[in-house]
């Protein structure tokens, strides 16, 4: 036990009296007398070891006073009891090998059990090796906390003066007029609202968060401001996890593909089966049909009505012709004006991960910059379209939900690596009944209403037989005859003024009368219309509802002439007062009636 005389004392704290000990003797306790409050005992002063001298001694002395003057310039603690030190350097100038030992340990912030350990050791050698071993866990600790406090100073200089620079930036700005917002905490908001909701990759994730933080610190006038703005607005605009729910009725895909096309049964039955197998599967999977066959069967047009039975976003793009493979798989983002590729534009706009994508001319894709057909067919392979890497995002987008559907003229110009791995169906045209029904259907009503022969039609729904019912939109114009148009016209004529006229509205005139015969739809199939497709056979079509059109509008300016000029002239009615005309009095003088 060490007594300890009191150096110094502070003022009287609420909790109590705060008080300086500096050590003087050691004693140890012989008996106790008193368990007190306040503990009284009998105790005996310890006699120090002086007697050891020695090189060693020595040297244990020097770097013992080394090592406190080392962490008395490190550690800014001690400054709180510089007095004390003072007086404590001054006794260890004696030489006093105890008193250096027991005022280095004193200087720790060892354990209670190490500190006794220094007090009850009787060698001063052994005493200052103590001393010394907790005067360098000591020294250590000091180090690293004095490079702890420099680094987080550094970082707060460091924003401190940037702070500093901004408001100066503020400032200026303020003085010049110029004190506008650059928007980018609202873009930053923004693009975080755009992600609520949606399942983001962690690998998108860490870029979308590492592109946020660039682009928090940039400034609007630099150079990466815009290239970083628009790839987080990509980023974060696409549909990560987020799916449209497939329609498992094999019914309603029946109606809808009869509804849109009459004939392509293999067609047909296929997309039946993928609803089917998806039904039992729990979701329809991405595949990838290619079908095959001349111009104007209706490949093109039959994967929109894949997508309503389906009840998928529909996309449709050409690669007829595609040179460049930065269509399919984007450009680099160094590149000035870089954007993404055609698939990532694809999710942009349908915002879901697996819509259906009509891939179209896959036969005559071509061959330049790069290779497209290999870009295409990591894009369409099942095993590699998952993590499909876009070269302007570079991050992985997975595409094995995506239903594709190519379309193509022959398979001989389609690479054959590409051909493996699509399913190929085969149109090879329509027959003189098929084409026929196709033309009583579809393309003379929709020339018709084309040409406004018709009215318009909202809704339509065929039966087994083929007969078409219409059913008009509730604010459309009301169809009626082009008879009772001129009658209201005529009699607005009399009553009104022509500004009257212009103002009035008229009904619009609809001829549902007019029809093209079944006679001349064979024939012209016969005779003019005779390749596999449908195409040429509705150019033809509609070429005669136009000169039908141009027939009724003819023949409503010659009927409207006519009444206009029998209204003028009062005599051609037969509407005279009782005048006959010198050719009927001669004829009944010679009758002798007059």
């Amino acid at each position: 036990m060490q007594v300890a005389p009191v150096a110094s004392k502070t003022e009287q704290q609420p909790n109590g009296l705060q008080l300086l000990l500096s050590g003087h003797d050691l004693v140890t306790i012989e008996k106790v007398l008193d368990l007190g409050p306040p503990l009284r005992g009998q105790l005996s002063r310890l006699k120090l070891n002086t007697e050891e001298k020695g090189d060693a001694l020595k040297a244990y002395i020097n770097e013992t006073m080394h090592t406190i003057r080392e962490i008395m310039a490190i550690n800014p603690q001690f400054r709180e009891h510089a007095s004390m030190i003072h007086q404590g350097l001054e006794r260890l100038e004696r030489g006093d090998p105890n008193a250096i030992a027991h005022f280095a340990a004193s200087l720790t912030t060892a354990s209670g059990p190490a500190l006794m350990e220094v007090l009850e050791e009787d060698l001063p050698s052994k005493k200052l090796d103590l001393a010394l071993t907790l005067l360098k866990k000591e020294l250590e600790l000091s180090q690293l906390q004095a490079k702890i406090a420099t680094k987080i100073n550094e970082t707060m200089s460091s924003h401190q003066r940037e702070f500093w620079l901004r408001e100066q930036m503020k400032t200026i700005k303020k003085e010049l007029g110029e004190d506008k917002s650059d928007g980018t905490d609202k873009l930053l908001e923004k693009f975080r609202q755009r992600l609520e909701g949606k399942t983001v990759p962690k690998d998108a994730k860490e870029a979308i968060d590492n592109e946020m933080e660039k682009f928090a610190g940039l400034a609007k006038e630099s150079q990466e401001y815009q290239t970083t703005r628009n790839y987080l607005d990509w980023l974060t605009v696409l549909p990560w996890g987020v799916h449209s729910t497939d329609v498992m009725n094999l019914q309603k895909a029946r109606e809808i593909l009869d509804r849109d096309h009459y004939g392509l049964q293999d067609v047909k039955e296929r997309i039946t089966e993928l609803i089917a197998v998806g039904k039992l599967c729990g979701a329809v999977q991405g595949k990838i049909l290619c079908v095959v066959g001349p111009p104007g069967v209706g490949k093109t047009s039959i994967g929109r009505s894949i997508a309503e039975a389906l009840g998928r976003e529909f996309y449709r793009f050409s690669v007829g012709g595609l040179y460049d493979v930065a269509e399919i798989k984007g450009h680099r983002r160094t590149y000035v004006g870089a954007m993404p590729g055609k698939m990532i534009q694809c999710l942009k706009k349908v915002q879901t991960s697996n819509p259906l994508v009509l891939i179209d001319e896959v036969d005559k894709i071509g061959r330049g910059q790069g290779d497209p057909a290999s870009a295409l067919l990591e894009l369409l392979d099942p095993s590699q379209n998952d993590s499909f890497l876009d070269h302007y995002l570079d991050v992985a987008v997975d595409f094995s939900r995506v239903l594709f559907v190519c379309t193509a003229n022959v398979t001989d110009t389609i690479p054959g690596p590409l051909l493996d791995r699509m399913e190929v169906i085969r149109l090879s045209g329509y027959d003189f009944q098929e084409k026929v029904r196709i033309a009583e259907d579809f393309l003379v009503p929709s020339s018709m209403r084309e040409v406004s022969l018709w009215p318009p039609m909202e809704t339509s729904s065929r039966v087994a037989g083929g007969e078409e019912i219409v059913s008009n939109p509730t604010d459309a114009e009301p169809a009626v005859q082009a008879e009772e148009v001129l009658k209201t016209t005529n009699v607005e004529k009399e009553s009104s003024t022509a500004a009257e006229l212009e103002e009035a509205k008229v009904a619009k005139a609809y001829y549902t009368d007019a029809a093209v015969d079944k006679s001349a739809l064979e024939s012209l199939i016969r005779w003019y219309c005779r390749e596999a497709g449908v195409r040429n056979l509705q150019k033809h079509v509609e070429k005669i509802c136009r000169k039908l059109a141009t027939r009724v509008v003819e023949q409503d300016e010659t009927n409207q002439s006519r009444e206009t000029s029998k209204n003028q002239d009062p005599a051609r009615n037969g509407t005279s007062s009782g005048a006959v005309k010198g050719d009927q009095a001669i004829h009944k003088v010679e009758n002798g009636s007059v």
